[in-house]
């Protein structure tokens, strides 16, 4: 059973570690938690403490399939990521780069229409209503300019 071990898996265009469990390695996966690495893991009929490298091809695929199409193996649709999509109306999970892609669309659109969010964005504020009296101020100053001597 050591020769068919595979020390790097690659699973959703990104290289996990062989030697992680299953619900371990797909948590790494951006997007994927653990609450939907479970999920997966019994979904997909696996055992979520077995390890990832011990994985032939085809079951590799199988978890691949079920992490980028979660409503085809029965996971609740309140597991997605993305639920009610602005622009399409559709269900969907996104991963990786996807994920980082509409979520700066997201952003770039709260802008360009002016949003309160948006706006908050823009300036680098706190956007869900924290105060600011005390905290957010790193990163914000540019310095004090002393007045010149005559």
């Amino acid at each position: 059973m050591a020769e068919d071990f595979k020390h790097m898996v690659r699973i959703a265009r990104r290289d996990v570690d062989g030697n992680k469990t299953i619900e371990n390695a797909l948590a790494d996966i951006k997007g994927v938690g653990r609450a939907l690495s479970m999920a997966v893991c019994t979904s997909a009929g696996f055992d979520a403490e077995q390890k990832i490298g011990y994985l032939s091809d085809d079951e590799v695929t199988r978890i691949e399939e079920a992490v980028k199409n979660p409503q085809k193996y029965d996971i609740p649709e309140w597991m997605l990521n993305r639920r009610n999509d602005y622009e399409t109306g559709k269900t969907e999970h996104l991963i990786e780069s996807d994920l980082d892609m509409r979520l700066r669309e997201d952003l770039n659109r709260m802008k360009k229409v002016r949003s309160y969010k948006g706006r908050r964005h823009e300036v680098g504020l706190p956007v869900r209503g924290q105060r600011t009296k005390s905290t957010f101020r790193k990163g914000k100053s540019v310095g004090v300019s002393r007045r010149r001597r005559a």
